[in-house]
């Protein structure tokens, strides 16, 4: 007859390993967009101002109050070579 506790210790690691693996896939996300949480369900509109936020401020997280842009926003611009692939 098999004891039950038996099952605990296996039960334990992989449920431990799957939250460490949770977590640390989280703390990625969120060190690759400044400390805030993931971004869902992005449209053009949001693609677009990131990349203006991206050249106004140089992360794509982080947005600027100043009414006049810097100088360097001129000659900075964004060309298309091609049709972006989603």
């Amino acid at each position: 007859m098999p004891v039950p506790f038996e099952a605990i210790i296996p039960f334990g690691i992989i449920a431990g390993l799957m939250s460490v693996t949770g977590y640390g896939v989280m703390a990625a996300h969120r060190l690759s967009n400044d400390g805030k949480p993931r971004r869902h369900g992005i449209t053009d509109w949001d693609v677009q101002m990131m990349e203006r936020d991206m050249r106004l401020t140089g992360t794509k997280r982080d947005q600027s109050d100043n009414p006049v842009a810097p100088a360097e926003f001129k000659t900075n611009s964004v060309w298309r070579i091609y049709e972006r692939i989603r």
